[in-house]
């Protein structure tokens, strides 16, 4: 019996039906620049962790040897120059089992199901039932009688009921169940369910599906059911339940097939069965270091202790620059310390009395930059600073420690040091103390405020001393500009130009031109019928084309890349691409390529079935995945927007993943020659993430795709739309400014003001435009259709045939 994993959840959501909402890929919209400084895009008409160590002194205990305990002894002293405790994050993986129960209640009629878990953590039992008359895997509700306190109904198909430490459970144990009653005279054929742990956001199935527990053997061909061998084919371990059905006469049989109801005598049988289950849970220690100058040989003494249980071994070395190469010092060494292949040593640190962990004390020579260390357990098991070399800077010789720093007598000057530097650290030094004479008067003043022990004469004195002190050190601060400005700057000394902060917004006033629509894969060679109508558009005035997404996709119009380097699509070949791309700048138009960050579709599938491996040039595995979209078992961290379920959703707090995608957008802007990006889904991951990709390629223009539901009350659109811009408006802000976004919020208004000549909807409660162009207009993006509305798509498309206005 394999150890069940976290494997995805696939929710049984009922169709929703709007007028203008968010949905699927085929329901999204696309955009222009803001009106009314930018045209609308349609080709034919339009405008377009703090981490906190135990608060406990540093308690050094007696060892053996007298001289490690006096040299212990001394980092009680106030003369340390560095003390640090670093966490230590680690997985551990813990195991236990599922229970599930199926017997009679109170009464001999009444049934109940039990569902435990007795792995520690908030575990939630995210279920539904079959009927008898469902198609496939179709999630329903219960009935209301069936549904334990404390649940919470999830859309139309669900339920999250939260476990409750089980009645039987005794001390210290774990166990948490919940339990479900059971009418056999229901028309329920089974229970689906799956867990979910709140903590940690993973979902846990039963080999890769949902669990199932049949009422009836309705349901004996299903490939996944938790019950018994007997009557159901072949479920390998499972067993023990079984609906024993008696001989109906033909009334009975002919009244069942009148009635969702089966008019059947049901008898259950109850079972029990365990099976396996692994969490990993993040487990947290630390280690501490402390430095001090020995004052009797000037060397270096380095004192470390760690929380870690059982041998630990410090695998170390030094440095002598900023380049932290490592290095073997000169000894003495600890004791239990050996020398690995010329380049570290390993020392075993000693165990604590008590066993409440371990420490060490080592000796360092002069003259060093740092001290590099990690820390190892087992082979398998090494412990670094985030992915770094833990890193243990040591004090400049030129700079004395422990000791507070005190005013230059003016015109002293420090021997080996230019007189001009001397000028410089002595006037830091003294507008340092002014600064520090104005942080104590305020401190003073804030104190002497709030206990109202002092006159309002001995206030304002106060406050003049500050205005006092302020002057002073603005007037050092002026007089002290000119000597820098003057410097002379020698003819080898090449001036740099200031550092030009831009943004990917354009000029303002482009007009895009969709250079695709919903069916243009079909033909197989779009690239090169686009290439022929360059001139054509360039006349029409049009100044930016936006171009399909290049990546081959698993779905032909593009919105499901796999390789992101492999840009032979349905729309034509690499090759045709970068033709299409020069013929349209040697017309003076701008090119924008569309790509899709949001999610990307798997290779390969995982031990369990799933699709999760990736391939090609970034061939990443589940790290690069979310870990709350639970059809894909991803290992990364929780999402950070809303999650696009066709497809894995990419973690872009990795940085791998920010790396890769980085590197790819620069590829794309230097091999194809695209000024800028149309981007997919931005509503599914930060801006935050975004900006860092502009800044890393640089485009002209980019313009991001956050399709979102607007605000309607019993079917009907609310005049007010403001929380729909704002969200829109959010985003922009999140990536700095650095990125315009399609105005959703005014396509969706100018549908309903035109349908139903409800013009009143154009201005909002200010007398503003009411969409994203009346707030931010120069990151606004106005359109009337894109890729995927109109077209053959029948979701949000514009009216033509609206009412004249009167």
């Amino acid at each position: 019996m394999s150890t069940t994993t976290i494997e995805p959840l696939l929710h049984r959501c009922r169709r929703e039906t709007s007028t203008f909402r968010s949905g699927s890929k085929r329901f999204r919209p696309s955009s222009l620049p803001g009106f009314p400084r930018r045209l609308g895009f349609h080709c034919w008409r339009s405008f377009f962790c703090e981490f906190k160590p135990p608060h406990r002194p540093l308690l050094l205990r007696a060892v053996a040897s007298s001289s490690v305990a006096a040299t212990v002894e001394a980092f009680e002293s106030s003369d340390v120059f560095f003390k640090e405790t670093f966490p230590l994050k680690q997985t551990s993986l813990v195991k236990g089992k599922i229970f599930i129960r199926l017997g009679h209640g109170k009464k001999e009629q009444d049934w109940k199901l039990t569902v435990g878990c007795d792995v520690p953590g908030k575990w939630i039992l995210h279920w539904g039932v079959s009927y008898i008359d469902d198609v496939g895997n179709e999630w329903d509700q219960p009935p209301s009688g069936m549904i334990p306190p404390g649940s919470v109904r999830i859309k139309d198909y669900a339920i999250e009921t939260p476990f409750k430490k089980s009645s039987s459970s005794s001390g210290g144990d774990t166990l948490q169940e919940v339990k479900i009653d059971c009418d056999p005279k229901s028309s329920i054929a089974a229970i689906n369910f799956v867990l979910k742990d709140e903590e940690t956001g993973a979902w846990y199935q039963h080999r890769g599906r949902d669990f199932k527990v049949p009422l009836m053997d309705y349901l004996q061909k299903d490939g996944n059911v938790v019950g018994p061998k007997k009557g159901f084919g072949a479920l390998g371990h499972l067993s023990n339940m079984f609906l024993k059905e008696n001989a109906l006469d033909s009334k009975n049989q002919e009244t069942s097939t009148k009635s969702r109801v089966p008019q059947r005598e049901n008898r259950l049988e109850g079972f029990y069965e365990e099976l396996p289950i692994a969490k990993e849970v993040a487990v947290c220690n630390w280690v501490s270091v402390s430095v001090r100058k020995c004052p009797d040989t000037a060397k270096s003494l380095l004192y470390m202790e760690t929380d870690l249980s059982g041998n630990v071994v410090v695998h170390w070395g030094v440095c002598r620059d900023d380049a932290k190469n490592w290095e073997v010092p000169v000894s003495p060494y600890p004791p239990n310390t050996v020398i690995f292949k010329g380049k570290a040593l390993r020392t075993l640190l000693e165990a604590k009395e008590g066993g409440s962990g371990s420490f060490g004390v080592f000796t360092l020579e002069e003259g060093l930059e740092g001290f590099l260390f990690v820390l190892k357990q087992n082979e398998n098991s090494w412990l670094n600073c985030m992915g770094n070399d833990f890193y243990v800077p040591f004090p400049s010789p030129t700079i004395s420690t422990g000791l507070p720093k005190q005013r230059q007598t003016e015109g002293a000057e420090t021997p080996g040091i230019p007189a001009e530097e001397n000028e410089i650290s002595s006037l830091s030094v003294y507008t340092g103390g002014i600064i520090s004479e104005i942080r104590n008067l305020v401190r003073d003043f804030s104190s002497e405020k709030s206990g109202n022990t002092k006159s309002k004469e001995a206030q304002e004195s106060i406050l003049q001393e500050i205005e006092k002190l302020a002057a002073e050190a603005y007037n050092i601060f002026r007089s002290s500009v000119p000597t820098f400005l003057e410097r002379a700057v020698s003819e080898s000394e090449e001036l740099k130009p200031p550092v030009q902060i831009s943004t990917a917004t354009g000029s303002g006033f482009e007009i895009l031109c969709q250079g695709f629509n919903w069916e243009s894969h079909k033909s197989g060679r779009w690239y090169q019928e686009l290439k022929g109508k360059a001139r054509e558009l360039s006349s029409l005035g049009f100044t930016v084309i936006w171009l399909p997404p290049p990546t081959d996709s698993v779905s032909h119009e593009g919105y499901m890349p796999t390789d992101y380097y492999n840009l032979n699509s349905r729309y034509g070949t690499m090759e045709e691409l970068k033709e299409v791309v020069k013929n349209f700048h040697e017309v003076g138009i701008k090119v924008l390529g569309d790509v899709v960050l949001n999610h990307r579709c798997a290779q390969y599938k995982n031990q369990n079935g799933v699709w999760n491996i990736f391939g090609g040039r970034l061939n990443w595995d589940d790290r690069a995945i979310v870990a709350d979209d639970p059809h894909f078992q991803g290992r990364g961290n929780k999402s950070s927007g809303d999650n696009f379920h066709a497809a894995p959703n990419i973690d872009h707090s990795q940085d791998f993943v920010r790396k890769d995608i980085k590197d790819w957008l620069y590829w794309l802007r230097k091999e194809i020659g695209y000024d800028g990006w149309r981007l997919d889904f931005v509503r599914g991951f930060w801006g935050g993430y975004l900006k860092d990709y502009l800044d890393a390629s640089e485009p002209y223009f980019a313009v991001g795709e956050y399709w979102d539901s607007l605000s309607y009350t019993y079917g009907e659109m609310d005049h007010n739309q403001d929380a729909h811009r704002q969200r829109i408006v959010d985003w922009i802000n999140a990536t700095n400014g650095t990125a315009g976004a399609f105005d959703v919020t005014t396509k969706g208004i100018l549908h309903a003001a035109l349908e139903r000549c409800e013009y009143w909807r154009l201005s909002d409660a200010k007398g503003k435009a009411p969409g994203v162009v009346g707030w931010w207009p120069s990151r606004a993006v106005t359109f009337i259709e894109n890729h995927d509305t109109g077209s053959t798509q029948v979701g949000s498309y514009f009216i033509l045939d609206f009412p004249p206005i009167a």
